[in-house]
């Protein structure tokens, strides 16, 4: 869970370099620390460890004596105690301090290790909170020489994923995953808790291989003692002010202001127990973090017989917000959009979620509650309009569009109804042909909405089935003015036939009366990508999601995370798409059309790590429905790309066949759009001819020009012409493709190892090398580890990384083992990879260059 944090710690001390690591409680801090002890005592160092106990701060010496040094009788005082432990640093080898918990290590033995760090320059870790006021003694001790600073994160979706498997042995589903995210606000310590104590409690089953929920909660009360232990140092106020946050819930800091001093309310977000977040009115809106320390309020007695406490906020809920004139949009340049969403990781995915959450139960609750007083088509739309984004209530939405009464109604508010209606026949399996036939009996009643049912089925019939030729032809020269409808859904046909030139044209325009607000910014934002407009595209979809996360606006947060993280991903951006999409599977599943945009990228989150060189026994695309069809009409919302690539254990030409396979029947299919993308991706994964041909093939019958270059090197080395390739490369200008030239000289790399081709191989590996040296930040390539299907083992890549430039023995010195055992682990990668030398299994394997 924490091996970059633990090797990264690992090389400051190898450079004599201390580390301090902080986070909030329960973020791992201790697990980090003996992760990184029981590393370094693997190479021989000897490491001294002593641990702060919140009962013994106050008792003197409590912790120095811990390390059980040998004192003459008459000799304990601070410096006799930091001579002798001065002398047992000072001894032959390697040696490590380690301070477990430093804010909690009593004064006098602050003193001795102060007196200890001015006399040895042994490398120290220490770990404290991230919000910790320091003593003046703690700071002698922290700052007497450097150190570098680890700042331990929340976990995002997948690490919760990853570790929820851990602890219960199998994963669990994306809901479940999803709530205890939000419940533990990422923190790794309260995850363990809520499975563990849910799992004592029956609230989780096991199903096909996945940990479900048995009920809609997960609180439960084994979780007590450690919430207990969590608030254990909280002040009597503090804990007073949780108590009035619990009756409140997400309340605005200035009604907050009228039950709570500002100091008390100041210290909770010191200290991490209160979360800030802006709303749609530009006001401030706080909660209790992590959420679940508001279900041990809620879920005690002593909340509900507080009457006093009660009586105190009686009426606040009525302050009226303030208000705030909306805010401008900054000016559209990627390294501003990028730089935003950077500063975000910094925020609470949990929270975030959990703000969702509440605002919808809230207006989905209060619109229900009118629409039973009148069931009126508008009070219906109102609430359907919810499910378009949120999850979907299937019994009251069914409910509510049986008993609505439809006579005097709106047409526009009738249509949007009827196509409610069809989205629910396809929820509730149904199929496509049910759907259609609602609109169609629709149609009937009301002709003069035949224009807009018809966009409407050509939407559901070309997003659940083949694209035919003459599919939206006529709506075009159906009159001077398209349908309301008819436009957008005429821009979607084009994104599907990967016309986006078409595309654009379709959607311009305000778009003030569209009754799907959400889908044309969608088509814009997408048809850009596709266009090759990557920055122009990456910029509109980062802007218009700060814009629907402001509003609370779920579908648009859904749908323009989607058209972002292609656009990241396009670029190598992993770490920030990864970022984007785990804040949209914190929110859990969604309702209607976004369904299947949230199943899209589930498997793109899973899609990188299916070509590492370690790939996962885990991947959160193992949450994706595998009821879907292998083709779709959009980039990861068909599965056949995912499993094609995740379920590979084949040589080259297998996996060429396969892929060739595949891209026809999306070209069949009218998914020209989908077909490209899988022909760009498993060229570059593993070049070969049939899928060039086709990738060129579909570029120039939709006159795309923007990847002329990559197409221009992609046939050098497919046909092995190594000089044209290095003419092509030295004079090659940066463009939207960087990326992939050199993801696709890594997959042309591996495939003629694999293959045994050595003399292509070492061209292959020069190129690549000079790439890399050009342009560093396309280095860091996703690639097929290699064709095999036995995985090597930890120790066995260590190995092969080295293999290529070290000698047997030089590898067995570095790694502390008998360089027999290295030969065996050489022979072993050999006979897994079918690599034919040990510098082809390091080109395999390794890194393209030694490390520095």
């Amino acid at each position: 869970m924490f091996d970059s944090e633990v090797q990264r710690i690992l090389d400051f001390i190898a450079r004599g370099i201390g580390a301090r690591i902080v986070g909030a409680p329960g973020s791992g801090k201790t697990t980090v620390v003996r992760n990184v002890v029981a590393n370094v005592e693997k190479t021989g160092v000897a490491v001294h460890f002593i641990s702060g106990l919140r009962t013994h701060r106050n008792i003197p010496f409590a912790a120095i004596k811990g390390l059980g040094l040998e004192m003459r009788p008459g000799r304990s005082g601070v410096l006799d105690l930091a001579d002798v432990f001065a002398g047992q640093l000072g001894m032959a080898g390697k040696h490590l301090l380690v301070v477990d918990d430093l804010h909690l290590v009593d004064n006098e033995s602050l003193a001795v290790l102060e007196a200890v760090r001015r006399r040895s320059d042994c490398p120290m870790v220490a770990t404290a909170p991230e919000t910790w006021s320091f003593s003046k003694g703690q700071l002698a001790v922290l700052n007497s020489r450097p150190e570098a600073h680890l700042q331990l994160d929340p976990l995002h979706y997948e690490q919760v994923h990853t570790l929820i498997a851990q602890v219960l042995g199998s994963p669990a589903d994306a809901e479940t995953t999803a709530r205890v995210l939000t419940k533990s606000a990422g923190n790794p310590r309260l995850v363990v808790r809520i499975v563990e104590t849910a799992l004592l409690s029956d609230l989780l089953v096991l199903e096909d291989k996945q940990w479900r929920m048995t009920s809609d909660t997960l609180w439960n009360e084994h979780l007590m003692g450690t919430l207990e232990a969590l608030l254990a140092e909280l002040t009597s106020a503090e804990f007073t002010a949780l108590h009035i946050m619990a009756i409140l819930g997400t309340a605005r800091i200035d009604v907050l202001h009228k039950v709570i001093q500002p100091d008390v309310l100041e210290n909770l977000e010191r200290k991490g127990f209160l979360t800030v977040l802006d709303d749609h009115q530009n006001g401030s809106n706080a909660a209790i973090s992590p959420p679940v320390v508001a279900d041990y309020f809620r879920g005690q007695k002593m909340l509900r017989d507080r009457h006093l406490l009660r009586s105190k906020v009686a009426g606040v809920l009525e302050a009226p917000p303030q208000t705030a004139p909306e805010g401008v949009t900054p000016a559209d340049c990627v390294s501003r959009a990028l730089s935003t969403l950077r500063l975000e990781k910094g925020d609470d995915d949990a929270v975030t979620a959990r703000h969702f959450h509440e605002h919808n139960a809230s207006r989905e609750q209060s619109r229900f509650e009118r629409w039973e007083a009148n069931k009126s088509v508008t009070n219906a739309v109102s609430l359907l309009r919810i499910y378009w984004g949120a999850p979907v209530n299937t019994a009251r939405a069914l409910r509510v569009c049986m008993e609505t009464v439809e006579k005097g109604a709106d047409p526009g508010d009738l249509l949007f109804l009827s196509i409610t209606k069809a989205m629910l026949a396809l929820q509730t399996g149904q199929g496509p042909e049910r759907a259609v036939e609602i609109l169609r009996e629709f149609a009937a009643k009301h002709p003069e909405c035949n224009d807009d049912v018809e966009a409407s089925i050509l939407f559901i019939s070309a997003s659940n089935g083949p694209v035919r030729e003459d599919m939206g032809k006529s709506q075009s020269v159906n009159g001077e003015k398209a349908p309301e409808m008819g436009s957008l859904v005429q821009g979607l046909m084009a994104l599907y036939r990967f016309q986006p030139s078409a595309a654009l044209e379709a959607v311009k325009g305000p778009g003030e009366d569209d009754i799907f607000q959400q889908l044309r910014p969608f088509i814009h934002g997408f048809a850009l990508f596709a266009a090759g407009r990557i920055d122009e595209s990456l910029v509109f979809a980062l802007d218009w999601r700060t814009e629907a996360r402001k509003n609370l606006d779920q579908f648009g947060v859904i749908t323009s995370s989607y058209v972002a993280a292609h656009g990241l991903l396009y670029r190598g951006l992993f770490e920030e798409a990864e970022y984007l999409m785990s804040g949209v599977f914190a929110m859990g599943r969604p309702g209607f059309v976004v369904e299947a945009l949230y199943e899209a990228m589930l498997r793109l989150a899973g899609l990188r790590h299916t070509t590492s060189a370690t790939p996962p026994v885990l991947s959160i695309a193992a949450q994706a429905r595998t009821d879907v069809p292998d083709l779709g009409p959009l980039p990861g919302i068909g599965k056949g790309i995912y499993e094609l690539v995740a379920n590979n254990s084949d040589q080259p030409s297998t996996f060429e066949r396969k892929a060739t396979k595949l891209i026809r029947r999306q070209l069949k299919s009218g998914y020209v759009l989908e077909a490209a993308m899988t022909a760009l991706l498993c060229t570059c994964l593993n070049p070969g001819r049939p899928v060039l041909d086709l990738l060129q093939k579909i570029l120039r019958e939709s006159a795309i020009t923007v990847h002329d270059q990559l197409i221009a090197i992609a046939t050098a080395v497919v046909e092995g012409d190594h000089n044209l390739l290095g003419l092509l490369l030295k004079h090659y200008e940066p463009d939207i493709d960087t990326y992939q030239v050199g993801m696709l000289l890594r997959g042309a790399l591996k495939r003629h190892v694999t293959e045994g081709n050595a003399t292509a191989a070492d061209a292959l590996a020069q190129a690549s090398s000079m790439f890399a040296v050009r342009f560093p930040t396309a280095s860091e390539q996703i690639a097929f580890s290699s064709f095999r299907t036995t995985p090597l083992t930890e120790r066995e890549i260590e190995v092969a990384v080295l293999a290529g430039y070290r000698t047997n023995v030089e590898i067995a010195e570095h790694l502390g083992i008998s360089a027999r055992t290295v030969e065996n682990h050489i022979s072993n990668a050999l006979r897994k990879t079918r690599a034919t030398s040990r510098n082809g299994l390091f080109m395999l394997v390794g890194n393209l260059l030694p490390p520095q």
